[in-house]
């Protein structure tokens, strides 16, 4: 020997496999995506309350009863965010999912009936 170093032989075996993983990891993204996209548009909660026209007024009542006490009375931010400009942060099925979701903590799960959440919605594009 002449201390020449050789590479390993590359293993079939080990590269089809490393192939057929990659392979199904991006058939289960893409199957992910044809599945959740739809159904999370199709949410009839969402659908429902997305066709509603929502009244700026109530929406302000339900929001001094049920959001006030973290968000503050001028929804300016407590315990929760201040809330002016959500409107442009957010578009109306990100903030239906944000409010009845609960997946930010301290912020209860709340799922008022469609109308509602209309008027909600409403109010909070007011906040400027």
């Amino acid at each position: 020997m002449t201390g020449q170093l050789t590479e390993p032989t590359p293993n079939p075996r080990r590269r089809g496999l490393i192939s057929a993983l990659v392979l199904l990891a991006a058939s289960c993204v893409v199957v992910a995506l044809a599945v959740v996209l739809p159904a999370a548009r199709s949410d009839p909660y969402s659908r429902n309350t997305l066709q509603l026209a929502g009244s700026p007024q109530r929406g302000e009542q339900l929001f001094l009863i049920n959001c006030a006490g973290c968000h503050g009375i001028a929804a300016q931010g407590l315990v929760g965010p201040n809330l002016h400009g959500v409107g442009s942060r957010k578009n109306s099925r990100q903030l239906i999912q944000q409010v009845v979701s609960g997946r930010t903590p301290p912020m209860p799960r709340f799922q008022p009936e469609p109308q509602a959440m209309a008027d909600l919605l409403a109010y909070l594009r007011t906040l400027a």
